[in-house]
């Protein structure tokens, strides 16, 4: 059936392999959420844990984004290196560790259940590079990395539904994540397996969007000095955007009750359907640009649009011209707009103006390593530092502070990527680490 089903999806590069590829990895990430966020639609009051220094939700999403975090980092080396043949059984171990990660969660008493819920984030970090890898260096690459980003965006709000549902079914808090992935490992390791029929990219896509390989980690290094300046300013902007997007996911329900929405059902599901149909209407488009730098230019523009549509949507928020529900639509739309390209068609893009032989995985990772670091250290300075302060107010101060910001710090990091885009425009494609040469030379009379 395999090799059929490649042979099949071989023929029909433009309609079939695309439309294959955007349903087997939206399938298999949103059943991945399935097992990382159901258990923040709890939360935990009755349990005290580390002397009541941190709320007990606080202390277990810092613990699970620790580890994910942790499997950011070691991301950095694994996903750029693993090979297409180790890529379908990284997916399944990853899961099977993150399930029973949360069956000890279910079992182990008190403060001993923040080691199991850090475990389960250590392997779930790099599911997100594995499922890239078997996208990138297409022509249809913009489409396909769409749909698999709107899977985060409405996954998180469906499977926190889910898990509220089981809670419903009067399913202790402590068993909810554990019930909850259960329901979804058969649909994810199917999805899994689905994926991996992808053949890998033609001919026609190699020459259009460069080849894409492991890098070692000398290249790695290379590609970091030559980019130093575009993606010290990126990794500025994503260390707030990850921090303010998972704040508003982690916290939501916190978020929803104190604008009056607490008991709303199938509050999130509607709310991140809207955000994940913006940000679609927004990806797609991009892949209808052949031409590379304009591209560049495009993804630019849309971060800038995201940061820029938060404050907006803040202001209207305070000014009472719109409800609670669409504020968190409307800043959510603006974080994911902002976000949701650093892990798909920016670094793509980057590679393919730049004419880098290697993958896009890596500057992802880099980013989500340095990201999910912001998102750890916002949690803490809200519950160390502004402990009287609520939810809402803290997110609403933050919102205003990661826009200005981030629309400064993003105009910046485009001029210094524009400019590597010019200069290789002169030059043919070659390995990053033959480039640094040629580009330190650039820099100085480009």
């Amino acid at each position: 059936m395999r090799s059929r089903t490649v042979a099949w999806l071989n023929t029909h590069p433009t309609t079939w392999l695309p439309l294959w590829a955007i349903v087997t990895s939206f399938a298999t990430y949103f059943c991945m959420y399935a097992f990382r966020k159901p258990f923040s639609a709890a939360s935990y009051e009755e349990l005290v844990l580390l002397g009541g220094y941190l709320t007990p939700k606080t202390a277990f999403v810092v613990s699970q984004v620790l580890g994910y975090t942790l499997s950011k980092y070691l991301g950095v080396k694994i996903c750029a290196e693993i090979t297409r043949k180790q890529r379908l059984w990284a997916l399944f171990g990853a899961i099977i560790v993150a399930e029973l990660a949360l069956l000890l969660f279910a079992v182990l008493p008190g403060s001993l259940k923040l080691g199991a819920i850090f475990l389960n984030g250590l392997p779930l970090g790099m599911v997100w590079g594995f499922v890239v890898a078997y996208l990138e260096g297409r022509r249809s690459s913009e489409m396909q990395l769409a749909g698999l980003s709107c899977s985060f965006i409405v996954a998180s709000g469906v499977v926190k539904d889910a898990g509220r549902w089981v809670l419903s079914l009067g399913v202790p808090e402590t068993w909810m994540p554990v019930t909850t992935g259960l329901l979804f490992l058969v649909p994810f390791l199917l999805s899994a397996w689905l994926l991996d029929m992808l053949p890998e990219p033609n001919e026609g896509d190699v020459e259009e969007r460069v080849e894409r390989r492991p890098m070692t980690g000398e290249e790695r290094i290379a590609f970091c000095r030559r980019f130093a300046v575009g993606l010290l300013f990126l990794l500025l902007v994503y260390f707030g955007l990850t921090a303010f997007r998972d704040f508003r996911d982690n916290f939501g329900v916190e978020l929803f009750a104190e604008l009056g929405y607490g008991e709303a059902p199938g509050i999130f599901s509607r709310s991140e359907l809207w955000v994940a149909l913006g940000v679609l209407a927004a990806l797609v488009p991009i892949s209808w640009i052949r031409d590379n730098n304009l591209a560049l230019k495009a993804v630019f523009g849309m971060l800038i649009a995201g940061c820029a549509l938060i404050a907006i949507g803040t202001a209207l928020l305070q000014a009472g011209k719109i409800s609670g529900v669409h504020w968190m639509i409307m800043v959510g739309l603006g974080a994911y707009l902002a976000y949701v390209p650093f892990g798909s068609v920016l670094f793509d893009r980057v590679v393919a103006a730049t004419r880098t032989v290697g993958t896009a995985v890596f500057a992802i990772y880099l980013c989500d390593s340095v990201g999910y670091t912001g998102s750890v250290a916002l949690m803490f300075a809200k519950d160390l530092f502004q402990a009287d302060a609520t939810y809402l107010s803290f997110f609403l101060n933050f919102s205003y502070v990661l826009s200005l910001s981030g629309i400064v710090l993003l105009a910046i990091s485009y001029l210094d990527f524009a400019r590597a885009a010019r200069h290789a425009q002169r030059h043919t494609a070659q390995p990053v680490s033959h480039l640094e040469v040629a580009t330190v030379g650039a820099k100085t009379t480009d």
